[in-house]
């Protein structure tokens, strides 16, 4: 176990390096001159003089070759120095930290609305196999997962903002500046789940050991919830923690439709305004994340079916 883990955070820093070349490369072969964006963005077009875009040139080394820069950030990021915001002059890792919470807040809300709607109907679907129960629940996860996120938040805006008034447009604040960003984030993960969690079921209802125990009288009830759902749930959380990685993805386009105050909007600004200081940090940090959220889980796949040997790896 503990080689594989070894492996894995192998692997965690070469997807790390990769993550910041990849991100370092599309940042400058960007069309325009960044100096110039950057020099637009601090100052305005109205405002711009050749002299402040060449002062920006030197002072952020961009007039070395790109080949330099980028070992230079490297080097830097190593000591954990993100370097500053080239837009507003402020350390990137303290405005990250300062939006982070917002993100985690929103992620981890999108997660618990889909899992409150996934669990059970998939169990619900399960246990009433190709009933009307069943047909309509897999025609509502079908729907959830077809639908893209930007649409259905624009049509929750419209619905329940615009027409209803019940809940804020967009901004930041309490539980009802949530509901509907989190419902955008958890409806297209609920639909996925909802069939994994149905498919997992049906496997497992099938197995011999709940057959005698269906002929031993016990009700259908206790044979899903003690016995059934405990084997069911090893791949849907492996699910889990893999839509839990893909959530921080989802959340750049959702955070940009309400003005959610969290890093994936961070990372949207800061493309725009060609920061890429802090693009480069968000990018890493969502890649860290992700990827040891995917270790966590294969972890947790060990101890909840301790038939799997990673030794044989």
């Amino acid at each position: 176990m503990y080689r594989y883990i070894g492996k894995r955070l192998c692997l965690l820093l070469i997807v790390i390096i990769g993550v910041t070349v990849l991100t370092f490369t599309l940042m400058h072969a960007a069309p325009g001159d960044m100096a110039e964006m950057i020099a637009i963005s601090r100052y305005g077009v109205e405002n711009l003089t050749t002299a402040e875009v060449e002062a920006i040139r030197l002072s952020e080394g961009l007039d070395s070759p790109v080949m330099v820069q980028y070992f230079h950030w490297l080097t830097h990021m190593i000591s954990g120095d993100f370097g500053n915001s080239l837009i507003t002059g402020e350390p990137v890792m303290e405005e990250i930290l300062i939006r982070l919470p917002a993100t985690l807040k929103l992620s981890f809300a999108a997660l618990l609305v889909s899992l409150v709607i996934a669990i059970p109907a998939g169990v619900i679907a399960a246990s009433k196999q190709h009933s009307l129960m069943d047909h309509l629940t897999m025609s509502s996860a079908l729907i959830g997962t077809s639908v893209p996120n930007f649409w259905l938040g624009l049509l929750l805006i419209l619905l329940f903002s615009v027409t209803l008034g019940w809940f804020p447009v967009f901004g930041y604040g309490g539980l009802r500046y949530m509901v509907l960003p989190a419902l955008t984030l958890g409806a297209g993960l609920a639909g996925i789940t909802t069939r994994l969690t149905r498919s997992s079921m049906l496997e497992v209802l099938n197995q011999d050991y709940v057959t005698t125990a269906r002929s031993k009288g016990l009700s259908e009830r206790r044979i899903i919830f003690k016995h059934a759902l405990k084997n069911a749930f090893i791949p849907i959380i492996t699910v889990i923690g893999i839509q839990l990685g893909h959530l921080l993805g989802g959340t750049v386009i959702v955070e940009s439709i309400f003005a959610w105050p969290g890093i994936g909007k961070l990372l949207v600004d800061s493309i725009y305004a060609r920061d890429f200081a802090t693009v480069q940090a968000c990018a890493l940090l969502f890649a860290i994340i992700f990827v040891l959220i995917n270790l966590i889980v294969d972890i947790l796949y060990l101890f909840l079916n301790p038939k799997i040997s990673y030794q044989k790896e």
